[in-house]
This record gives structure tokens, sequence and C-alpha cells, in this order.
């Protein structure tokens, strides 16, 4: 029984898509999920659904009764501190981690471990805490390490669409890491499909190759057919608009932090091998995902 948190999401969405095509017909599907509506009808009829928030005891403790792996999303909340959203959240999961005698779980967690910067890196650095409470109940644990994903981009389609402009926070030429979302649910769904390892550890998910704003703004510009550039936001800028739309100061504290972070080196303390880098090309992420979002 393979247990699927946040399975409407981006990444779970991915996932459970993955594994109903994939898993063994021997092995069991539950998803938590708070709307199950939300679920398309036939992947109602063909899992177990708990419905409720996975940040509940009283859900978890029903959802991870009889399973032997769970896949473990924090949907981050806004409205609180980094701690409480990460560590706080998941604080009843490793409860019932441990009263049920779940094997495995496999995480979405952030690069930076190990870094001089992982720290004072915000919502990273929180994230990094909440792996060591799962660890800490004994289950073998997975932390798929990702760095930013293409997907964010899709929160400034408007922008791109109506100006031509993206925004961050790093230098125009930072090469870093980035990844599709659907690049980390098969690295999750391979390891929850073979449960063979032990201990705790990381997986880095690093997409095909680094990339900066300026190459980023370049491949969109050919991909969209259209120009795009970067501008670089100001942290304070930031900080002022998402205080501003009502969201929790100091986790908004934590975004600026991990974003200074970043363009600090706190996605480049682990080498790229053949391993650790995943298919998805920004290219392709641009032709099949970007352009629909921008053009149509």
């Amino acid at each position: 029984m393979i247990v699927i948190t946040a399975p409407t999401g981006n990444i779970g969405s991915h996932l459970l898509s993955r594994l109903l095509r994939s898993a063994p017909a021997e092995e069991g599907l539950r998803v938590v999920v708070r709307a199950p509506a939300r679920l398309p009808d036939e992947v109602r009829e063909r899992v177990e659904v708990i419905t409720g928030s996975h940040g509940d005891p009283e859900v978890v403790d029903r959802a991870f009764a009889g399973a032997d792996a769970v896949f473990w999303l924090v949907p981050p909340d806004s409205s609180l501190t980094p701690e409480a959203a990460y560590s706080g959240f998941t604080r009843p999961a490793a409860q019932a981690l441990a009263a049920h005698g779940v094997g495995h779980v496999v995480g979405v967690s952030a690069l930076g471990r190990g870094t001089p910067v992982a720290d004072r890196a915000g919502l990273v650095t929180a994230s990094l805490a909440m792996d060591d409470l799962i660890a800490s109940t004994g289950v073998a644990h997975r932390a798929l390490a990702c760095p930013s994903f293409f997907e964010n981009l899709l929160e400034e389609a408007d922008s791109i669409r109506e100006d031509g402009v993206f925004t961050d926070l790093v230098d125009a030429n930072r090469k870093a890491p980035m990844v599709a979302v659907a690049d980390i649910a098969a690295a999750a769904a391979a390891l929850l499909l073979d449960r063979s390892w032990t201990g705790a550890g990381s997986v880095p998910v690093l997409g095909s190759r680094d990339l900066s704003p300026a190459d980023l703004a370049r491949i969109m510009t050919e991909q969209l057919g259209r120009p795009v550039r970067y501008e670089r936001q100001s942290y304070d800028d930031l900080y002022s608009a998402l205080v501003g739309h009502g969201l929790d100061a100091a986790f908004v504290q934590g975004i600026v932090d991990m974003k200074r972070a970043k363009d600090d080196g706190l996605d480049a303390g682990v080498p790229r091998t053949n391993e650790s880098s995943s298919p998805t090309t920004f290219e392709q992420w641009c032709v099949q995902v970007l352009k629909p979002a921008v053009l149509t």
C-alpha cells in the first residue's frame, strides 16, 4: 500500500498518474485529499480515498494504517511561519508513521544541505528541518532534493504574454539547476515502487542542465516566437508586494531569505551526474506547458 499526499497538486497529480500506469496489480494506492471531487472520476474508481488534510492527526492516523510507503509533500501555508508551515504541519504525520510502522517515506524537499547558507535559507532551512523530523521516526526516508521548478514560471504567464517580462531576484547570469515537476514525480515513483533502500538520505533531481535567467529569456523568446526579457526584482520590493497581498510576514521573510541564499549558491552544493540529472529540457517544457499557457 502506497499513500500519496497532495494528489491533485502539480507533483502529486503526475505521480498518481504514473503509479496508476506502472504499479503492479497487487500494489494498493491510497490518496489523502481535501476535496475528492478534484480527482478525475477514473482515478477515484481506482484508488482508496481518505478525505481531509494530511496535517490533521486523525486523518494521517487513518491514512497510514497498513501503509508500506508514503509520498509526503507539504503544501506551504503562507499564513504561517516557515517552521509551522513545514515541521509544524508534519508533526502529526511523524507520530503516525512511527505508530503504524510505515517502512518507507519519499518526500519533496530542497537542495542546500551542507552548504554554507543552509541555515539561513528561509523556506529551504524549514524544509530541511522537516526532513530531519521525518528521519527521526526511524523510517527509511529519501528526500527529493529539488531546485526551482520550471512550473514557477506559469505564475508569470500573464506578464510574459502581455509585457514579454518575467522576474526573479537572482543575478541574470547566475546558472543554477531547474527541473520539471514531471521529473520529480518520476523519481518519486521509482523510489516508491522499489523499496529495497534503507536508512535516510537525499536524492537530488537537478533537471537536464543548469540555466540562468538570461538563458531562460533566450529560450522562451525562441520557443514562443516573441521577445521575452528578464527583470531583476529587489528583495525589498518582493517583500513589500507579498506582505501587501496578506501573506504572513515571517513566511515572506522566508521566501526572501531563500531567494537570497539561492543567489549565494544554495543550489550549487551537489555535483551534476548522470544519476542526478533528469530528462526534461527547458525547451521541451516551453513547448509542452508554457506555450499553451501563454499563447492561448
